[in-house]
């Protein structure tokens, strides 16, 4: 074996003892990880990026190594400062275990030890961030599903154009079904899909043809621990193939659920079929196609998870996915598939998923990063919730329901019973001057002629001001529900209390009284219970004066809200 600009043979660090005996191996290895991510540093900044084979010493002999494959593929993530995703796969070499480090080429630079390296024929040299953003600005490899593919257009299957064409012809869009007809190499070019030599672009490639390994494994489970009922894991077929088998194969397992109220249509899927396609589409969209690790959807009861190889990109975490501006590792994949209409384009479609499931009572959409790396996506839909769909109808404005701000404002309003700016723009995932409209549009909405939310009175001056639910609300929303309980139960005076208390950092008999729309004199018992908790304390010890109040304990901003205290409901 030689080493050349694109791999590089790695002896496994820490494994030579006195005498340059090799010792065993172990599973955990940090001085390797270490060595490698510097390592796999230099090759990602290396144009294409390349490999690295572990367990083969400076002379080519085969040691081997006994590290484990996940381990490393998760410390190299974190020592990169989660920038580097590598696949990390077993290969015996004559009897010998080596494990071998693919490393896609990089968007940004990746700093190790605070230099920039890449390689050189066989070796790493540094490099400045000039020299290396100016290669990048070239258009070097930048998106690599719109780089042309080797395979030319005539290795296109014709079950993946027909299945393209179906999805064109079931969109709204007169363009879209104009398309649909176009014969196949009007149809590929429309589509961006071929260069002008003939050749399939990369995300074509995936499209029409498929990588060979499955990219999508479906399995669905009546209930947790329980076997699958149904799989799909196909090889051998395309992107766009695999995608609509498990469409199809998940559409009997989604139940169409008969609401009364709520939908003009009187039904929905039980998993808005909306949210179900785009979650599925995302993980494969922006997802590492450097890692071989099929996109794997879990359809578990009414929920479902979908775990896409690689990280975040482009800036997105957790806490700004909603508004975030849409930006993708495989931009020409995103819009391929958004043109055949089969994903959302102009990223709305993380807005529109949580719209549908907040408007069915659902909870928010989690979409997280995982140490892996990995992004998986839950969607949990257990039952519709009839009453709150009822009192979004109800409201003075009918576009409230239809309102992706108001309705996570709202759905904060009733886990909470209050809001304020700081909250609130957190939770939309937006500034505190975006946060203002959405409060000013709520005061100025009734249902059934009743405010929605009124000012919290007792605040100190100059600090922002808070609002509550009105209990009028509050009461239109349980009506709604019959004689059955309300799905949202009304909150123990206790944790508004003491949620209000540890958001802001304080909380006065006049606040609480106004949070509970109650007198402050009757709230003297609910700070008793909180302060026997040793939850809160008082701002005085003589407990006397204007301008009393009380504080959060250390225990109860460690504690809360995993225990909250109290039963007793809001009256």
């Amino acid at each position: 074996m030689v080493e050349q600009r694109c791999l590089d043979l790695k002896e496994e660090a820490g494994r030579r003892g006195p005498g340059g005996v090799v010792l065993p191996g172990q599973a955990h290895n940090e001085a390797a990880a270490k060595a490698l991510a510097g390592e796999c540093a230099c090759m990602a900044n290396t144009p294409g990026g390349g490999a690295l084979l572990v367990g083969v010493a400076d002379d080519s002999t085969l040691i081997g190594t006994q590290l484990d494959a996940e381990w490393l593929r998760a410390r190299i993530f974190e020592l990169t400062q989660r920038q580097i995703t590598v696949e990390a796969r077993d290969v015996a070499v004559r009897g010998t275990r080596l494990l071998a480090l693919r490393v896609v080429e990089a968007i940004e630079p990746v700093r190790w030890k605070g230099r920039i390296t890449w390689r050189v024929a066989d070796r790493c040299v540094e490099i400045d961030a000039a020299t290396w953003h100016d290669r990048r600005s070239r258009g070097l490899l930048v998106d690599w599903s719109a780089q042309p593919s080797t395979v030319l257009t005539r290795a296109v299957r014709p079950q993946a154009v027909e299945i393209v064409r179906d999805f064109l012809r079931e969109s709204v869009d007169p363009g879209a079904n104009d398309l649909a007809e176009a014969p196949t190499p009007d149809l590929l070019r429309r589509l961006n899909a071929v260069t002008g030599d003939g050749f399939l672009t990369n995300a074509g490639y995936l499209v029409f043809v498929g990588r060979g390994a499955p990219a999508i494994d479906y399995i669905r489970r009546e209930q947790a621990g329980a076997d699958s009922t149904d799989r799909v894991r196909r090889a051998g077929v395309s992107l766009i193939e695999e995608l609509q088998t498990v469409f199809s194969t998940a559409r009997p397992h989604n139940p169409v659920v008969h609401v009364s109220q709520g939908l003009a249509v009187g039904q929905t899927r039980r998993i808005p079929e909306r949210s179900f396609r785009e979650v599925v589409v995302n993980g494969v969209a922006h997802r590492q196609w450097g890692v071989d690790d099929p996109t794997v959807v879990e359809h578990l009861g009414n929920s479902l998870k979908v775990t896409s190889p690689g990280a975040f990109f482009g800036g997105v975490t957790s806490e700004n996915i909603i508004n975030h501006p849409s930006r993708s590792r495989n931009t020409a994949l995103t819009e391929l598939l958004a043109a055949m209409r089969v994903a959302e384009r102009e990223g709305i479609g993380v807005d529109r998923m949580v719209t549908d499931m907040l408007r069915l009572g659902y909870p928010r959409p989690d979409i997280r990063e995982t140490p892996s790396p990995a992004v998986v996506a839950t969607l949990i839909a257990e039952t519709v919730d009839e009453g709150w769909m009822a009192w979004l109808n109800a409201f003075s404005d009918p576009g409230t329901a239809r309102d992706l701000r108001r309705l996570m404002a709202l759905d904060l309003l009733t886990r909470q019973g209050w809001i304020d700016l700081t909250g609130l723009a957190a939770s939309l995932q937006v500034s505190e001057g975006e946060a203002q409209p959405v409060v000013d549009g709520l005061l100025h909405l009734t249902v059934e002629g009743t405010a929605v939310i009124v000012v919290v009175e007792g605040t100190p001056d100059g600090a922002p001001a808070a609002w509550a639910l009105t209990s009028g609300a509050r009461d239109v929303l349980d009506s709604t529900y019959g004689s059955l309980p309300p799905r949202r139960a009304r909150l123990s005076r206790e944790t508004v209390a003491l949620g209000y208390a540890r958001a802001r950092g304080r909380i006065s008999s006049t606040e609480l009284g106004s949070l509970l729309e109650t007198r402050p004199t009757n709230v003297r018992r609910v700070f008793q219970r909180l302060e026997e908790q040793e939850l809160i304390e008082p701002s005085r010890p003589n407990r006397r004066g204007a301008g009393f109040y009380y504080v959060p304990t250390t225990r109860a901003l460690g504690a809360w809200p995993d225990s909250p205290p109290g039963r007793a409901e809001v009256s």
